[in-house]
């Protein structure tokens, strides 16, 4: 008899609602902590919710993973109405969730499959997606695992940060880098390499024109595979995705151009202003 598979991710895959349901995933939030108080991701608190309280208070929250207790309670609740859990996670040099996850399914051998998806936001929803779609199309949850340690080697996935403010307070750069981006107007570009992040290419200028010479340059090299991209942001003004958007859509390269909104974790590091392009390249 076929073995019912559920597929499960962080909140920090920024999946919308609509991709959610589409595809049947379940969510389990990361938390996001003001002082002594802490929300679930998506759930009790939003991204507007959390930039309105830094504009208020000047304090930057501060990021937690699940802990150990509370995936080993969500696996067992999730395993009343399935055989198998395929939990996709974010990167393992990021969180430590991908680590809690898998002490958690030691108490479930052969139903419970954490993955680490090498990756974060959009990054890991693509690999998502083709979990998915591959469940839908009959593959059981080892095809499945198997086939995502090699996908995620393929995802490209990159923003273009206005300002430092968030990265620097958030202690992810250095104070230098901060006060020399902001006086040259440097936009830097954020990579995922080997599942931790970089700085990649440096560019100068206004937002929305250092926008559209990344996106002119992320997609010059055509390798590809063309079923779907993601313009994921950070709480950008509607005028600058729709550019981006229709500047993606312009080249005729993919089949399916996707938006997505950062949530609280992604965007508690970002800050607002920031978009990236995601997709995933061929072998």
């Amino acid at each position: 008899m076929k073995k019912k598979i559920i597929i499960s991710a962080d909140s920090t895959c920024d999946l919308s609602p609509e991709l959610i349901e589409k595809h049947q995933i379940k969510i389990l939030p990361l938390y996001i902590t003001f002082g002594e108080t802490s929300y679930k991701d998506g759930i009790e608190i939003t991204p507007d919710d959390l930039y309105a309280r830094y504009e208020s208070e000047g304090v930057l929250p501060k990021t937690s993973a699940i802990p150990i207790g509370e995936f080993t309670d969500y696996f067992e609740t999730l395993l009343q109405e399935a055989d198998q859990v395929i939990h996709f996670c974010l990167g393992s040099a990021l969180s430590c969730t991908f680590q809690n996850a898998m002490l958690a399914a030691e108490e479930f051998p052969g139903q419970v499959f954490p993955v680490d998806t090498e990756n974060l936001s959009s990054g890991e929803a693509l690999t998502i997606i083709r979990a998915a779609e591959m469940l839908a199309a009959g593959a059981t949850a080892e095809e499945i695992v198997a086939f995502a340690a090699e996908y995620r080697t393929r995802v490209d996935a990159s923003f273009i940060v206005e300002s430092l403010e968030f990265l620097y307070k958030g202690g992810r750069c250095n104070a230098l880098a901060s006060f020399g981006s902001n006086l040259l107007s440097i936009k830097p570009c954020i990579e995922v390499q080997n599942g931790k992040m970089d700085v990649g290419k440096k560019y100068r200028g206004k937002f929305l024109p250092v926008l559209q010479k990344y996106v002119e340059e992320r997609l010059a090299s055509g390798n590809f595979e063309t079923d779907r991209i993601f313009v994921t942001h950070a709480g950008c003004q509607d005028e600058i995705v729709d550019a981006v958007k229709q500047q993606v859509e312009a080249t005729g390269i993919f089949k399916e151009v996707l938006v997505a909104r950062a949530g609280c974790t992604i965007s508690a590091h970002c800050g607002p202003n920031t978009l990236g392009l995601l997709f995933v390249r061929k072998n």
